[in-house]
C-alpha cells in the first residue's frame, strides 16, 4: 500500500502509442462536456458497427442474462451498450485529469447509510459492481467521502501509471487487487474501501452461482473479509441519467452479514448486481466474459 514509487520511464518506443493516446485524451477532457459526450457516444457507436471488438461477447451475455426480449431488442441494447462505453471512456479522462468544477451534475442518495456505518469504526467494504460509469461516480463520491480503492492494474503500462497516480490522488488509500493483508489492514484501520467483486475468476474464494440465472464464476470473499475485520459492506451505485446527470445511491448496510454460508452471501451479493444492472442495463461492463456453463466455459462465447 505504499505511495512511495519510482517514477517509470516510457522511452522505450513500445510506450509511444500509449503516451500519445493519453496525451490526446487529456486535450480532449479539456472540450465542454457537452461536445465530450457527443464524441463518446459517436465513437461507441463506430465500434459496434465498425470495429466490433467484443461484440459476440456482449451478444452472448445479453442473450443469456435476457431471454426474455427479443433479437432485435437485444440487438439495441447491445449498441446502446457501446456508445455507453465510449461515454465511460470520456467520463474516465474528466474523473482523473480535471478539477471539480468540471464534473457534471450529480446528486448522492443515501449518505448518512456510508456514515453510519463507518461510525462503527471497523471499516467499511462499499460493495459495487463494474458499470462504465465506475470512475466518473468514484471522483463525484470522494469529493465528499473520503475513501480508498482495491484495484487491479491494467495491461499497458502508460495507462497503469495514468491509473495509479489517478488513485493515489483522490482516493485515501489505494490497494492493489492481490494485497490481502494490505485490504486487511486498511479495514482494520477503519477506511471505507471501494470494492467490486462482480467480475469472478476461479480461486480459492470463488465458485460458480447464478448471475440472471446462468452459472456464472462469483466470488465468494466478501463474507470472509467481512468476518475478519468486522467491517460492515454496504451497496453503492452510481448511474447516468437521462437528462445528463448522475445519481449516486448508496444504501443501508447489509443485516444479518456475513452468515455461515458464504455461498448464501455471495449468492445475496449477485441478487443485488441484478437489480441494480436491470434499471440502466446498458450501463453495465457487458464486454466481461461472465458466463461458465460448465467448469471449462468452454463454447461459450465461440462465435
Amino acid at each position: 500500500m505504499s505511495r512511495d514509487h519510482a517514477k517509470p520511464s516510457f522511452r522505450h518506443l513500445r510506450h509511444w502509442p500509449g503516451l500519445l493516446g493519453v496525451g490526446l485524451f487529456k486535450l480532449l477532457a479539456r472540450l465542454p462536456w457537452s461536445v465530450q459526450s457527443a464524441l463518446g457516444r459517436g465513437m461507441g457507436a463506430f465500434f459496434f458497427h465498425a470495429v466490433r471488438i467484443r461484440r459476440h461477447v456482449v451478444a452472448v451475455n445479453l442473450r443469456l442474462a435476457f431471454p426474455e426480449k427479443t433479437p432485435r431488442e437485444q440487438h439495441a441494447l447491445a449498441a446502446a451498450h457501446y456508445r455507453s462505453l465510449g461515454l465511460g471512456l470520456f467520463e474516465t479522462c474528466l474523473a482523473w485529469w480535471e478539477p471539480t468544477r468540471r464534473l457534471p451534475p450529480y446528486e448522492i442518495v443515501g449518505r448518512e447509510h456510508l456514515e453510519a456505518a463507518q461510525a462503527r469504526g471497523k471499516g467499511v467494504l462499499m460493495l459495487t459492481a463494474h458499470f462504465t460509469t465506475l470512475e466518473i461516480c468514484a471522483r463525484m463520491l470522494v469529493e465528499h467521502v473520503p475513501f480508498g480503492c482495491l484495484y487491479r492494474e491494467a495491461n499497458n503500462a502508460v495507462i497503469a501509471e495514468q491509473m495509479r497516480l489517478a488513485r493515489e490522488a483522490r482516493t485515501k488509500i489505494a490497494v492493489q487487487m492481490d494485497d490481502l493483508r494490505g485490504l486487511l489492514r486498511a479495514l482494520k484501520q477503519g477506511h471505507i474501501i471501494w470494492y467490486a467483486p462482480d467480475q469472478g475468476k476461479r480461486t480459492k474464494l470463488s465458485t460458480t452461482l447464478p448471475f440472471f440465472g446462468v452459472p456464472a464464476v462469483t466470488n465468494t470473499a466478501t463474507s470472509r473479509l467481512a468476518e475478519m475485520t468486522g467491517a460492515a459492506v454496504v451497496p453503492y451505485f452510481g448511474m447516468r441519467r437521462p437528462d445528463g446527470t448522475y445519481l449516486l445511491t448508496i444504501m443501508p448496510a447489509l443485516d444479518n452479514f456475513p452468515t455461515a454460508d458464504t455461498e448464501a452471501d455471495a449468492l445475496r451479493i449477485n441478487r443485488i448486481f441484478e437489480d441494480q444492472i436491470r434499471a440502466a442495463p446498458d450501463q453495465y461492463f457487458w464486454v466481461h466474459r461472465r458466463f461458465k456453463l460448465n467448469r471449462r466455459g468452454t463454447g461459450i462465447y465461440t462465435p
